[in-house]
């Protein structure tokens, strides 16, 4: 249960006001089709949290307990940076012509490959060795931070202190990351 709680609240805190939202935002707007822009980012989601659910199965066995704490906390500390840097709105992907749902699911597909919120659930999987309990919850996560921009549009990030909470959440994600971390090596 370890697993699905840290990352579906990881990526939720890690995907609130970041480039996934965004993306959401310009696609919704662009398509006007919800049902078929929320199918793509299930869709993404779920690919998404499996890659990184998949390769964390794979490097559990080879790492030991400490170990693995530790990439767990260099995941969230990684996590906690991002959600501190600057969020640049991305393409809008305008010249593709790949209909509502194949933009969206490869679009946000694309751009969550390698990200914060993948690498936190890469961390839980190689942490907790249960790939299938970090891939739900990072997937569910994603999904509860995305699909509410494509419901309610622009008025989301006017109605959320959106800044505020990336710090929040950045700040509890890096004291979280920093405790890991102090446990994995001793320190405390």
């Amino acid at each position: 249960m370890d697993a699905l709680l840290i990352a579906l609240l990881g990526c939720l805190l890690g995907e609130m006001g970041d480039k996934g939202q965004w993306l959401a935002l310009a696609l919704a707007a662009r398509f006007r089709k919800d049902g078929a822009v929320i199918a793509g980012i299930v869709v993404a989601a779920i690919a998404n949290a499996a890659v990184g659910a998949a390769a964390g199965a794979f490097m559990a066995p080879m790492l030991g307990s400490d170990a693995r704490l530790l990439f767990l906390a260099l995941a969230l500390i990684f996590l906690a940076i991002g959600m501190f840097w600057p969020v640049r709105q991305p393409d809008p992907l305008a010249s593709w012509r790949t209909g509502p749902f194949l933009t969206t699911a490869i679009g946000l597909f694309i751009l969550g490959f390698g990200d914060g919120a993948q690498f936190l659930i890469l961390g839980t999987a190689v942490r907790t060795a249960d790939p299938l309990l970090a891939a739900t919850g990072g997937a569910i996560g994603i999904v509860a931070a995305t699909v509410p921009v494509v419901l309610w549009r622009d008025h989301l990030f006017k109605a959320l202190p959106l800044a505020a909470i990336r710090r929040g959440g950045g700040i509890l994600v890096l004291l979280a990351g920093l405790a890991a971390a102090a446990s994995a090596l001793h320190l405390a």
